[in-house]
């Protein structure tokens, strides 16, 4: 099990170390017990876009969403249990278009932000795909 501190801390330290992030901060926190909790951080980052992690942690399961927006939502990984059709189901991510396909995130917050990261900051230099 990972606790609340570490969890937190290591999600804001690989925010604050990345390149496109200009400011992490903590937006809220909810500790229930030491095997349930929530939190979730924002970034600014560049080009005028934010990022937000929300992670809710409750006895060994893990969801999760991660975002780029501006004014809307522009990017959104999370594995909220629908689109059952998808091969990487609960993962998926919505895209730019509106569009919903597989994700090879796997609920492992501190894995999975810096796989995030690196598609937004793709995205950001126009290298979508």
């Amino acid at each position: 099990m990972r606790s609340f501190s570490s969890l937190l801390g290591r999600v804001m330290a690989i925010l604050e170390a990345h390149p496109s992030c200009k400011r992490a901060t903590v937006v809220e926190t909810k500790m229930f017990s030491s095997a349930q909790f929530f939190f979730k951080v924002r970034a600014d980052f560049v080009k005028g876009s934010y990022f937000q992690a929300r992670i809710y942690y409750n006895h060994g399961h893990m969801d999760y969403a991660y975002q780029l927006f501006s004014r809307v939502p522009i990017l959104r990984w999370d594995n909220k249990e629908e689109f059952r059709h998808l091969k990487s189901y609960p993962h998926h991510q919505h895209d730019d278009k509106g569009q919903v396909k597989a994700s090879p995130l796997t609920g492992d917050p501190v894995k999975d932000i810096k796989f995030v990261l690196d598609e937004i900051d793709s995205y950001l230099s126009g290298k979508t795909g």
